[in-house]
């Protein structure tokens, strides 16, 4: 059995979810990432980890990880859910398929990875999920209204996970970043950062590690912003 902490992260082929798995190596967890793209292969052989080419849109996919992650390793200990990007559009031209798009993709990946791996974490008596969500889950944004509608959807069912489990010794929380460097930002928008810039996928992933280790061990049931400041409203 492995003595190092196991953590699985998705959509993790490039920035953010590349920055979480390359933060949780650097502490010492032993690894389990997916991603659509092949390109998880190299992420995964840097860090000598299993990849999973897959989609977190897929209950099968999802499956597969958590299985792939057992067989190696014999534990989880930490999940980190991250995603690619809902749709965008005008909020009344927006579609059905939109709407269950972003659905799938930003709130039930968590419901379904919850449901697999909440078992394992309860027979070890410890286990910490962080989910990747966005600033505007708390001040949304008309730019990103798919998002920001499910993903303030998302903060409810984290309290209501941890309201659940948080006995049993397993944690739910939210990292919601503000304006990153792997996506353009107006110049009128980063006028808007109070701490005067972008924030990187590092200094994303740093909380992150936070939040999936023993050191936030009080810490559950939170939306953790990571905006230098960007949202205002209390």
């Amino acid at each position: 059995m492995e003595s190092h902490p196991v953590a699985l992260v998705t959509a993790a082929s490039r920035g953010i979810g590349a920055a979480c798995a390359r933060e949780l190596d650097r502490r010492g967890y032993r690894l389990a990432l997916l991603a659509r793209s092949n390109a998880i292969h190299q992420v995964a052989a840097e860090l000598d980890a299993v990849a999973i080419e897959g989609s977190v849109r897929r209950e099968g996919d999802l499956k597969r990880l958590v299985a792939a992650a057992l067989e190696r390793y014999g534990r989880i200990d930490a999940v980190v859910n991250n995603t690619g990007h809902a749709p965008k559009g005008e909020l009344l031209e927006l579609t059905d398929e939109d709407w269950q798009k972003g659905f799938e993709l930003l709130f039930l990946n968590v419901v379904r990875i919850a449901r697999l791996v909440t078992p394992v974490m309860v027979a070890q008596r410890t286990g910490s999920i962080v989910n990747i969500s966005t600033f505007g889950a708390i001040e949304p944004s008309l730019e990103f209204p798919v998002s920001s509608a499910i993903r303030a959807a998302l903060g409810a069912y984290t309290r209501l996970f941890s309201r659940r489990h948080a006995a049993l010794g397993i944690r739910m929380n939210n990292v919601l970043p503000g304006l990153i460097t792997t996506d353009p930002a107006a110049e009128s928008d980063r006028a808007e950062i109070p701490a005067g810039r972008l924030g990187t996928p590092e200094e994303v992933a740093r909380v992150v590690a936070f939040l999936a280790s023993e050191e936030s061990s009080y810490l559950t049931g939170q939306s953790l912003l990571a905006d230098g400041g960007l949202v205002r409203g209390l």
